[in-house]
């Protein structure tokens, strides 16, 4: 699976190309949303005020709105449960 973060006028949005399917990176907004993850911090979490999955298996981008750094977000996916 590749990743590819980069900032957005609005946030930040992550690219999964490659061995990916829409429902794991769901399941991983789903946990974050729920704090069932300990990927990043509560105040990481604050900042997002939108999280939006789009696209098919293969091709997946999760589009995060809010006042957060691509940093932030680089080192959430790093420690993802869900894609590691």
């Amino acid at each position: 699976m590749n990743k590819s973060v980069f900032s957005t006028d609005n946030g930040v949005n992550i690219s999964f190309t490659g061995v990916v399917q829409k429902q794991q990176i769901i399941q991983m907004v789903e946990n974050c949303a729920t704090g069932s993850c300990e990927c990043m911090s509560d105040e990481t979490k604050k900042k997002i005020t939108n999280m939006q999955v789009e696209g098919k298996d293969g091709d997946v981008e999760l589009q995060l709105s809010g006042d957060i750094a691509k940093e932030e977000i680089e080192e959430a996916l790093a420690k993802s449960t869900v894609l590691n």
